[in-house]
């Protein structure tokens, strides 16, 4: 358990996962195959095998010849991750999965389908097996760091998902994956690399990536600002969400503790300037937390800041905090939930309260943890 306050920015060195076809571009997967003795374009039919089928089986890749099938399989497209157990919750309609990394280390995703007006199926994603950045409501950042996920560690998540859907697993029928959020397991910006990796394989066209739109991928972020700024010159097109959870720094110290490193209004800044690079509304985190950080006045504050860095830019999801195991907070009285957006409001800055959905089986936002698994 890490201490408090206490933060891991760069995980313990582990044993590293096998290469994997998601790992590479489409260049360096012909090379790859061509060191295999194979033809490089070997590796275009393992693409659309896997990132527009779904598949990974070689016995169903019938265009490969059946003497390289299983060489090539095993070599570009190796087994990462194993599932230990669904739960399911909402009519089915959302599924959180256990899953068993390569080396024993455990991560978890949720697989969410909303119907109505907005039809569309969102998968919370891990990027880190547990979280370094210790915020002391959080399930995750209790659990301390345990090492980063690989790109195609984390896009086999994806993979997973479409193949659950595919076979109508999850309620509602077949369908796919519109929407990716970076908001499971561990601090995204913090294993950089993997992320603006993983986050091309699923943007890029099939069969060289998943093909998901940019517009429904989100990164989110507790505020490494180097980091931030850094997402923004990689023109990747996707959104921000920035995980403010209070607007003092005297408070967020607390909550946040990289606060000790940036400061809110260093998040901010790095977040404003975001939106300036790419034109991507970014998205304000705020778990409200009862007699915490969700007091009018604070509203209002952070209000204020939103709009000294202009109109437009910005909009505010407040998250009724969902219970974690020991924790000694608990979410707002609707009334004080209520103040405080009203305050925000008043300000002119949007907001929505974020839908907690997957709160019964430990799904939620915060709740993600495998200790004791």
């Amino acid at each position: 358990m890490p201490r408090p306050g206490e933060l891991t920015l760069v995980p313990a060195r582990r044993g590293k996962p096998p290469r994997h076809l998601a790992d590479l571009d489409v260049d360096a997967r012909r090379q790859a195959v061509a060191e295999l003795g194979e033809q490089p374009f070997r590796a275009d039919q393992l693409s659309r095998h896997y990132f527009a089928r779904h598949v990974n089986d070689p016995a169903q890749m019938t265009d490969v010849p059946a003497a390289v099938r299983d060489t090539l399989a095993a070599t570009m497209l190796p087994t990462l991750t194993t599932a230990v157990r669904h739960l399911e919750t909402d009519g089915g309609t959302t599924r959180k999965t256990l899953w068993r990394l390569f080396d024993g280390a455990l991560v978890e995703s949720v697989l969410m389908r909303y119907t109505g007006d907005r039809p569309r199926v969102t998968l919370c994603v891990s990027s880190q097996a547990g979280c370094g950045m210790n915020c002391p409501f959080c399930a995750t950042g209790q659990q301390g760091l345990t090492r980063n996920m690989s790109a195609a560690e984390i896009v086999e998540q994806v993979v997973a998902a479409e193949r659950m859907l595919a076979a109508g697993e999850i309620a509602g029928g077949t369908g796919r994956v519109t929407n990716v959020v970076f908001m499971g397991m561990g601090e995204p910006l913090a294993n950089y690399k993997a992320v603006v990796t993983a986050v091309r394989r699923m943007t890029d066209p099939a069969p060289s990536g998943l093909g998901i739109g940019r517009r429904g991928v989100t990164v989110s972020t507790v505020g490494l600002v180097p980091a931030i700024d850094k997402l923004a010159a990689a023109h990747l097109g996707v959104r921000l969400a920035l995980s403010l959870h209070a607007p003092d720094d005297e408070l967020r110290d607390e909550l946040v503790p990289v606060n000790t490193r940036w400061k809110v209004g260093e998040a901010l800044d790095a977040a404003r300037a975001y939106f300036e690079k790419t034109g991507r509304r970014v998205s304000i985190e705020y778990a409200l937390i009862r007699e915490i950080n969700d007091h009018a006045w604070r509203g209002d504050l952070l209000g204020k800041l939103l709009n000294e860095r202009g109109r437009g830019w910005v909009h505010v999801n407040p998250i009724p905090l969902n219970p974690t195991p020991g924790s000694k907070w608990t979410a707002s009285r609707p009334e004080d939930e209520a103040a405080f957006v009203a305050a925000l409001e008043e300000r002119g800055v949007p907001v929505t309260i974020r839908d907690t959905r997957g709160s019964d089986i430990d799904g939620a936002c915060g709740q993600l943890a495998t200790v004791g698994d």
